[in-house]
């Protein structure tokens, strides 16, 4: 279905993709993985020519279809969910009103050509009916349900909608239009725990190939056959999910860093030989042909160790007993969004928010913390409160480098521990060096982070923190978390990832009583 060869891509002097091969077949659902920043969503844009390789082809069966979910894709504005969704079934209404307007044709129309187009009426219509045009309204709100979007409403405009919703309308609409290839980059960020579940079962059906990018572990164990790894600009083929792959890879590294000490051995003795057998008329021949040897041999590389990040959060002194209560809390912006809340969080408590998507979790974040007005009640905070924030996403438009971003807020610190900082979260210099808004959804959030690392605080306050974050980095910040002495407040849709941290799940759904 694709067939990638000798493909090289790189930004000034920092190499993403070196020679790299890569074949799709019929059928096959493939994990792309690998570590932040090391240049996944990069592959899929040369592969869907959305970015020119600097050297290499790319072919695509002749047959192929290509469906892409990218993580910045956009939405028409002044759209109904259900006019967004339709689009997918395009060609299908326009052959519709390509049979409407031969009907129309029909009134004036000669024997002959009343009989031509009668055929053709007819044609189009068994197109039709095979094709299930006159089931597609139930077809999109059987897959629209799946991903949540019947809660939302699907008369609502794409105007109105918050950043995770609009990424199940363009999922959704992806799904629709069941292309023979489906590209998805981190498809699981934006939706919650059942319609993962959901999402899992479609594809673990799904007869087409699709290749997925994500750092979801149970997701690709779930929906994959084929794991493609990029690291250090290569890319490798593994057979079967991703704890096969990590098995395989482990066992790879071994021999490398085995086949790379071997050999630096041999040299030495080798060296050794010549060093001191070259003067000597006897043993100069002996010496020559060792050297023969050492010119010829292709020196192996020690393999490089990834940076690994190191994330813990600065305990500041205890706040009082309670961090927050509220009184008849009622979320909502111009309508209300919830009933009215009564509900305290205790300092040391650790809890997990869950719930759908829209239905209010980051409006609750922002209302508590006092960054955004409530539509009615009260919320009062507790004494000493020293509150770490981590926002959902990063500006788009932030140009400043990754070192500035954090040096603006810490101005007292030095240029060194600025840097030690950020590559204490697992940062290069080329990305601190970076502005914020060309890094990946993982590095910038690794810079939200190192920001948020720099600050005494009691009440840590995470909004999605694992979307965009690599395997490692998720293990990372699970630790930091348990280790941290104060009370956390945490949205996430990975029950994996917070389950054994937390005292306690609140649903937002059982104490908002769904949206008004």
């Amino acid at each position: 279905m694709l067939v990638v060869e000798n493909v090289s891509h790189g930004f000034g002097a920092r190499v993403i993709l070196e020679n790299v091969s890569f074949r799709l077949k019929k059928g096959e659902h493939i994990a792309l993985v690998g570590a932040n920043g090391e240049g996944k969503s990069s592959f899929l844009n040369i592969i869907t020519k959305k970015l020119m390789p600097d050297a290499g082809n790319i072919k695509w069966s002749s047959r192929a279809t290509v469906g892409y979910l990218d993580q910045h894709s956009v939405l028409e504005k002044g759209n109904t969910i259900k006019d967004i969704l339709r689009g997918a079934f395009k060609h299908m209404f326009e052959l519709e009103q390509e049979m409407l307007a031969m009907y129309d044709k029909m009134g004036e129309a000669s024997d002959e050509e009343m009989t031509k187009l009668l055929e053709e009426t007819a044609e189009i219509q068994t197109i039709l009916e095979n094709s299930g045009f006159y089931t597609i309204d139930a077809k999109i709100q059987e897959v629209a349900n799946g991903l949540g979007l019947g809660e939302v409403g699907l008369d609502r405009d794409v105007d109105d909608l918050s950043g995770g919703q609009r990424t199940k309308v363009l999922l959704t609409k992806l799904l629709l239009e069941s292309p023979t290839i489906l590209i998805l980059d981190e498809p699981t960020n934006h939706l919650d725990e059942e319609h993962i579940v959901w999402l899992t079962r479609y594809l673990q059906d799904y007869e087409n190939s699709f290749i997925l990018v994500s750092h979801d572990v149970p997701f690709i164990n779930d929906t994959c056959n084929v794991i493609y790894h990029i690291e250090n600009g290569e890319l490798t083929r593994y057979k079967g999910n991703y704890d096969e792959f990590v098995r395989l890879n482990e066992i790879k590294k071994k021999q490398e860093e085995s086949a790379y000490e071997r050999q630096v051995e041999e040299r030495r003795k080798l060296e050794d030989f010549v060093q001191r057998n070259k003067a000597r008329v006897a043993t100069r021949g002996m010496a020559n042909s060792r050297q023969k040897v050492l010119d010829k041999m292709e020196v192996l590389e020690r393999p490089k160790e990834k940076i690994k990040p190191t994330f813990n959060f600065r305990n500041a002194r205890a706040a009082s007993r309670f961090i927050f209560q509220t009184d008849n809390l009622v979320l909502g912006y111009n309508d209300p969004l919830t009933k009215q809340l009564n509900f305290q969080l205790e300092r040391g408590q650790k809890i997990a928010l869950k719930g759908m998507n829209g239905i209010g979790k980051s409006t609750l974040l922002r209302t508590l913390l006092g960054m955004q007005k409530a539509f009615d009640g009260a919320v009062q905070l507790g004494d000493y409160l020293e509150v770490g924030y981590f926002e959902q996403e990063s500006s788009k438009d932030n140009y400043n480098t990754a070192l500035d971003d954090v040096w603006n807020e810490y101005p007292v610190l030095t240029n060194y521990e600025v840097r030690q900082a950020l590559a204490k979260c697992g940062l290069s210099n080329e990305h601190i060096t970076s502005q914020v808004r060309v890094l990946s959804g993982g590095e910038a959030a690794k810079v939200r982070l190192c920001k948020l690392m720099l600050k005494d605080i009691n009440f840590l306050v995470l909004d999605e923190p694992t979307n965009h974050l690599d395997v490692e980095a998720k293990d990372e910040l699970k630790k930091a978390i348990k280790e941290f002495k104060g009370t956390v407040l945490l949205v996430c849709h990975e029950p994996e990832f917070y389950s054994d941290i937390v005292d306690d799940v609140w649903n937002i759904e059982d104490f908002t009583t769904k949206i008004v």
